[in-house]
């Protein structure tokens, strides 16, 4: 579930810039991306990871929900490495 608040943590930010994702790009893989691995447990807030397709581009997006101030967290973005995923960049390739 994405809130319409969306906070970019600092490591998120400095690695979308590392990694030449956007902003708008992030925004759309939270708005619309497919929820591929699901993270309950994790703290403070339950996370999840999710794919999309920007211009034939795989990102990977990892955020969380803070359903107490209806807030959506992005902790990172980054393009899965094909040697680590999935055709689909939906598995992890086990080794």
């Amino acid at each position: 579930m994405a809130y319409a608040r969306i906070t970019f943590r600092t490591h998120a930010l400095l690695r979308m810039f590392e990694r030449r994702i956007t902003i708008g790009e992030v925004l759309q893989v939270v708005a619309a991306g497919q929820l591929i691995e699901d993270y309950p447990e994790d703290k403070p807030y339950p996370s999840h990871l999710l794919l999309g397709l920007i211009n034939f581009r795989p990102i990977h997006v990892v955020s969380a929900d803070n359903h107490d101030d209806q807030e959506t967290i992005v902790i990172t973005a980054y393009e899965p490495d094909a040697a680590q995923w999935d055709p689909m960049f939906r598995t992890r390739i086990k080794t």
